[in-house]
């Protein structure tokens, strides 16, 4: 395959390209096991086929049927393209609309290989959030783009392209769901034998809304959150010679590296699969490596001695390195880490999410296949060993977070010392990162979005930047409130820092920390207190028997799914899961396609006002001031927005009398 045109017409059929399997060198993600019946077998089989014409299904059944009992799923390797998979420049696309050839652009961005965690099981990051369940989809989207005008819109069911239907210009020209499962249906287990018979997929938070642009697009946010780290636990403004240790170099976990080392701190950060370590060193994220925990702990303390800005990248398990720290803080009573978090896909504990410290990553990905039990014991093992490390630090000046990757959640059901007494069942011995820093920058309509400059020139990006900047640094000028004028000089800092860190690669389309797209009640909606945390609007559509809430629901997801699409986005998407887990959560995506027209304005200012304002009216009723207080200033600034507003929050003596026996 040698031209996007030719990616463009349709499935390769005659001739049928050859059948190279698995590529050598490439990350692949670990082997599935569904444990689907031979009737089940046979579904995911005949679902597969359903692709490709009768009188090539003889020859490509039994390569299918291979996939599917050594990989547990069914990819197509045969259909993989030959040409090189990355972002174009918009103009190459050989489309009708802009918005196709923005869609297009995207696409391919997520599974380049130098974004893409596995890209030849087509999974952009956290081991298994997928941009399409097979490459029949792909080949079949890229042709329905192509051929896409401004009076159709393109319906995707969780990988699958239902089809072009007739529209308007001023609806989204693709709108995707993922993993939309009934609730009472919505499990691991049964996510597994879906995925395997081709009916669903989890597209995580932004690879199936085709709007992930690698580690870089959460370094905002973890720029954000560590610096706060410092204000909140440390009470310090200046991180120079502080510790922060975590675990993670993949997609998402990457980008602690480079954020270590933009906010002047020592990051150390574990990682046991080399292969991801490697690639985030060649790629500039981390500074230095090593596989020995005595020479990391020598660096570390070295670093630490000079207040040395460093990322270090340990190749080990991280349970090794937080045991290892409380040795030698019980043996020479030094502290050497001062912060702490977690990065692993801990969403995805059995599956490759999380290694167990027992083994060696090799070792464990064979157990995983063979063995699933006993991984799963072994894991929860690790989890245990690993908090206990924690718990101990923790009695000093330490602090630790939970980075909203089920860490805790996973640790709790593996039996760990992680309770909080009185707590509700969001809260844990350790904070969730929502709940002490983003939350309230979410309350006060702050939620970081992303934006990509599709021309691939990086004097256009810079172009972008300086326009955001000059925004921020006229809204200071004007006078704001204290705490807001502190996140606006923050994302100045991102900005001017993220230029120096050569993170360029415009769409515009939602990052992974929000204000108002995503219902989860153990990350973006932990700090809602009212009993709405675990309701959302899956429930409410699907009708939900014992799962389902009898309060008011919590429908942010939906209704900015919903909202942004009448509100001129180019694209909408809507996902069972996100960065905690299948059935943990319902996060709602976007894309919307700035070309400089006046209706590209109109459509910016339209959608993202409300995209914002619903979480932060959302927050309002859940009895947060500060958002009741930013949602009130949004009213008086906006005279055609009302909103129903709670006359107070209630007081603990009108409860209690009302409740006396």
């Amino acid at each position: 395959m040698s031209s996007l045109q030719a990616l463009c017409s349709g499935l390769p059929l005659r001739p049928l390209p050859e059948n190279r399997g698995r590529w050598a060198g490439v990350p692949h993600a670990p082997v599935r096991t569904p444990g689907l019946s031979p009737a089940e077998e046979q579904l995911a089989l005949r679902n597969a086929l359903r692709y490709f014409p009768p009188d090539v299904q003889e020859l490509l059944a039994p390569e299918f049927a291979q996939e599917l009992r050594l990989y547990g799923h069914i990819y197509m390797y045969r259909f993989c393209p030959a040409m090189k998979m990355t972002a174009y420049p918009i103009e190459r696309y050989p489309c009708r609309t802009r918005a196709a050839a923005a869609i297009m652009h995207m696409i391919m961005n997520n599974l380049d290989p130098a974004v893409a965690q596995f890209p030849q099981e087509l999974v952009t990051y956290g081991g298994n959030g997928q941009v399409f369940s097979n490459w029949a989809q792909f080949w079949l989207m890229m042709s329905y783009l192509s051929q896409m005008t401004e009076e159709q819109t393109l319906v995707m069911y969780s990988g699958h392209p239902l089809g072009l239907f007739p529209s308007s210009p001023q609806a989204p020209r693709l709108v995707i769901t993922n993993g939309m499962v009934i609730p009472n249906y919505s499990s691991r287990t049964e996510y597994e034998k879906l995925f395997a018979m081709g009916v669903t997929m989890y597209g995580q938070m932004t690879a199936g809304s085709y709007c992930y642009i690698g580690p870089q697009g959460i370094v905002h946010g973890t720029v954000l959150t560590v610096l706060n780290a410092g204000r909140r636990y440390l009470g310090i403004k200046d991180l120079a010679g502080k510790v922060f240790v975590t675990s993670g170099l993949g997609g998402m976990s990457g980008a602690q590296a480079k954020a270590a080392v933009i906010v002047g701190c020592i990051g150390v950060i574990a990682e046991v699969d080399k292969a991801a370590l490697m690639k985030r060193h060649e790629q500039g994220w981390l500074m230095e490596v090593t596989d020995s925990l005595d020479h990391c702990i020598a660096r570390l303390r070295e670093a630490r001695k000079r207040k040395e800005v460093l990322s270090l990248g340990y190749h080990g398990n991280v349970v090794d390195l937080w045991e290892r720290l409380v040795h030698e803080l019980d043996t020479t009573g030094e502290l050497l880490v001062d912060l702490g978090s977690d990065q692993t896909s801990c969403h995805n504990p059995f599956n490759g999410g999380y290694y167990p410290v027992q083994l060696g990553f090799a070792e464990a990905q064979s157990l995983m296949a063979c063995d699933p039990t006993a991984f799963k014991s072994l894991v929860q093992e690790s989890l245990r060993r690993q908090v206990s490390a924690i718990n101990r630090l923790a009695k000093e000046n330490f602090f630790f977070w939970d980075y909203g990757n089920a860490f805790l959640l996973e640790a709790q059901r593996a039996g760990a010392d992680v309770e909080k007494k009185g707590a509700n069942r969001t809260e844990f011995r350790y904070p969730s990162y929502v709940q002490h820093i983003m939350g309230d920058i979410f309350s006060l309509g702050f939620g970081p979005f992303r934006w990509v400059c599709t021309s691939g020139d990086p004097q256009d990006l810079a172009v972008t930047d300086e326009l955001a900047a000059s925004v921020l640094e006229e809204a200071v000028a004007d006078g704001v409130d204290p705490a807001v004028k502190l996140l606006y000089t923050d994302n100045i800092r991102w900005i001017q820092e993220a230029a120096k860190h050569q993170l360029a690669p415009v769409v515009l389309s939602r990052d992974h920390h929000d204000v108002s797209g995503t219902d989860s009640p153990f990350r973006e909606t932990s700090n809602i207190y009212d009993g709405s945390a675990f309701c959302a609007a899956l429930y409410l559509a699907f009708g939900a028997g014992e799962r389902n809430c009898m309060q008011k629901d919590n429908n942010m997801a939906v209704q900015n799914f919903v909202g942004d699409a009448f509100r001129g986005a180019t694209w909408v998407a809507l996902h069972n899961g996100g960065g905690v887990g299948w059935g943990e959560v319902i996060n709602g995506g976007f894309g919307l396609v700035l070309d400089g027209t006046q209706e590209a304005e109109q459509k910016a200012k339209m959608m993202l006002s409300w995209d914002v304002s619903n979480g932060v009216a959302r927050r309002c009723w859940s009895g947060n001031q500060k958002a009741y207080e930013t949602i009130c200033q949004t009213m008086q600034d906006n005279k055609g927005l009302v909103v129903t507003l709670p006359h107070a929050v209630a007081e603990e003596r009108v409860l209690q009398q009302a409740l006396r026996p």
